[in-house]
This record gives C-alpha cells, sequence and structure tokens, in this order.
C-alpha cells in the first residue's frame, strides 16, 4: 500500500487543502493528513479542533486518515512506513521555501521524498492566514471554506455583546 503525508497546521483547513487530499487520493492508496501541533505559531483553533474541523470536510473520502503529530517530519513519515510526503505549491513564492524544506528533509533521511501538487487555479489564492483574516473583520469565506469550518470561524470571531 502506497502511503503518502500530508502535513500541516492546517489552521484552518481551506478548499485548498481538500482540492489536494482528493486528488492526492486517487494518486495513492492511503493519505493521511498529519496536522501539527505547533504551538509556537498560536493557532487559532485547538489541536482537537483541527482535527475535527479536517475529518469534517474530508469525510466523504474513503482512504483518508487525520491525526495529529508533534515530531520531525521526517520521524513520522518512517513511523507510518510512508513513501513521500505532499506539499502544496500556491504560487511560485512558495516554491523556494518549500525546496528548501524537502532538501532539509532529504538531508536527515536520504530515502525522504516530497511530492508537489498545486491547486486548482480557483483555489490558487486561498491560505489559511487570510481566511483567519477575512473571518476575524466579519466577512463571508463561505467560498474559501467547508461550511462546517465557515461555521466554527463565525464562532470563533462572534461580535461579543
Amino acid at each position: 500500500m502506497r502511503t503518502i503525508i500530508y502535513p500541516g497546521t492546517f489552521d484552518p483547513i481551506t478548499n485548498g487543502h481538500i482540492d489536494l487530499v482528493e486528488r492526492a487520493c486517487r494518486l495513492f492508496d492511503h493519505v493521511v493528513v498529519a496536522i501539527a501541533l505547533s504551538e509556537r505559531k498560536k493557532p487559532l483553533f485547538s489541536l482537537e479542533e483541527r482535527i475535527g474541523l479536517c475529518k469534517a470536510a474530508l469525510g466523504h473520502l474513503r482512504n483518508v486518515e487525520i491525526v495529529g503529530f508533534d515530531i520531525l517530519v521526517v520521524k513520522f513519515l518512517r513511523e507510518r512506513h510512508a513513501c513521500a510526503v505532499l506539499r502544496g505549491l500556491r504560487a511560485v513564492s512558495d516554491f523556494e521555501y518549500e525546496f528548501q524544506l524537502a532538501n532539509m528533509n532529504r538531508a536527515m533521511d536520504t530515502t525522504f521524498e516530497t511530492v508537489f501538487l498545486t491547486p486548482a487555479d480557483h483555489l490558487s489564492f486561498i491560505s489559511s492566514t487570510l481566511v483567519r483574516e477575512i473571518a476575524s473583520l466579519q466577512g463571508d469565506v463561505s467560498k474559501f471554506v467547508h461550511p462546517v469550518v465557515r461555521q466554527a470561524l463565525l464562532g470563533k470571531f462572534a461580535d461579543p455583546l
């Protein structure tokens, strides 16, 4: 069975992430969406909330597993017996960082492979950071996220009475 790991903070998961997972599901037998604890990034949603949101948004996919993790991706890849890590590239500006990250991981483990996918054109501008910013200003994010994620964002940024 060919397993790929899709690591990230997914704070929150967006339609761009969903697009990449759906396409990875067609290419690999098993896709592990690995949600990083990432406390230094101070995520809006807790790890448990992010896992729940990912499960809701990806529940239609049979060959997806959603888990939290807090170790080096290289170690996680080995533990899960995965053949590669999936990374998304939205724009050319993403490439330099992702290329550096892929090479750093390969320097730690020469068997480490990275697969790059680009989201559909109409999703290439979406980022979790922008979605959080729009939601924090009471903007409509319904075009960018799953309805469950939209509701969770509304809850986080509800106007205090």
